[in-house]
């Protein structure tokens, strides 16, 4: 097991590709804390995950926009478990809209939870993997993050600065051997995703070389990779999991 007894903290745990990351690692032997604003939900991933895989899970309701919140929820990961290894920063929303319709709202919206977010979370982690000597910081990012996206100029922004703050934080956390690198997915099924119609996700797949959409766990094979001793020495880098849409 490559996570046998590590301690994982995924945002956006409860369902989706933060879920897939959570059994994923789980698998692996990893003990989870999953946060997500859908507490009933988050709960309940996390009894299933413990129970599956014999593993010791923790849920909570987190707000990642307040960093009083984040640093309360890894204070209670650590009264827990003692530890932590890895940091998924996963959560994240979308407010779609064309830039000259867009409102201030939805623009500060979705800042708050795709960036904030991360920062807010890193921050509160950084110290006990400080302390540790070791650590693993996981950013999902987006492929609109590196070619936009006509319609999401929040989005596209949000995940453009976490690809910057990945970059920053590899080189300020090196010397504490605390890795940080992102995964940028591209097209990926999900509840959102299935929103689409067949006409919608045709012109999406006609984009793609391997002409399909991806998979929740695609990304998690990527973050489970970034997660594990094979990637030791990597650090600062973007993985694109997109299908070959945008090389």
């Amino acid at each position: 097991m490559r996570l046998k007894d590590q301690t994982a903290l995924i945002t956006g745990g409860a369902q989706g590709i933060g879920r897939a990351i959570a059994e994923t690692f789980a698998k692996e032997g990893a003990n989870l804390a999953l946060c997500d604003v859908n507490e009933q939900v988050c709960q309940a991933t996390a009894d299933e995950l413990a129970k599956k895989f014999n593993v010791k899970a923790h849920a909570a309701k987190v707000n990642v926009t307040v960093f009083d919140e984040c640093e309360k929820w890894v204070q209670a990961v650590m009264a827990v478990f003692g530890r932590v290894d890895i940091l998924v920063n996963n959560a994240g929303i979308t407010k779609d809209n064309l830039l000259m319709r867009m409102s201030d709202a939805e623009w500060d919206a979705v800042l708050a939870v795709n960036l904030k977010g991360p920062f807010n979370c890193t921050k509160a982690v950084v110290r006990p993997m400080f302390k540790a000597q070791q650590g693993r910081i996981i950013n999902v990012a987006s492929i609109v993050g590196l070619m936009g996206n006509a319609g999401q100029a929040n989005y596209s922004s949000s995940k453009g600065g976490l690809i910057a703050l990945t970059k920053t934080c590899a080189r300020e956390f090196a010397s504490r051997r605390v890795l940080v690198n992102a995964i940028a997915p591209g097209f990926i099924r999900t509840a959102m995703t299935d929103k689409l119609s067949d006409e919608q996700k045709k012109k999406l797949t006609d984009l793609i070389p391997l002409t399909r959409l991806g998979e929740a766990q695609d990304v998690a094979n990527a973050a489970l990779f970034l997660a594990s001793d094979e990637s030791a020495y990597i650090t600062g880098q973007v993985i694109s999991v997109n299908g070959g849409m945008y090389m």
